[in-house]
């Protein structure tokens, strides 16, 4: 399995999707992504993470975590708010986030 996928348990498990249109140029962007991605994976509670974004600038990050109270850690990190407020600032034209509970997943296609 590539190590763009994350390793998730057995369901039930959280998953927390951020969907964003970014706005032009970098403007510390980068930087930011890749420390609250390490940043994210550091935390107890979270079980893993996937992230793409195209060329038009629109991104989906999935973080997967244990349970709510883990969400909800997370969401109230200080680090990570910083983070937040500069996205809506500088960095985001428009996004959604949406929490939902993992209670079935499955991985194939099998013997590849």
């Amino acid at each position: 399995m590539s190590e763009r996928f994350a390793k998730t348990p057995e369901p039930p498990y959280y998953a927390v999707i951020f969907t964003s249109q970014r706005t032009a140029g970098d403007d510390g962007y980068g930087a930011m992504a890749e420390a609250m991605h390490k940043l994210a994976l550091e935390q107890p509670g979270c079980l893993g993470a996937e992230s793409t974004r195209d060329a038009s600038g629109l991104g989906i990050t999935v973080a997967y975590f244990t349970d709510a109270e883990a969400v909800a850690a997370w969401r109230n990190h200080a680090r990570h708010q910083a983070a937040q407020r500069l996205g809506k600032e500088r960095w985001y034209s428009h996004y959604e986030l949406r929490v939902a509970k993992v209670e079935r997943a499955y991985s194939g296609p099998e013997g590849r």
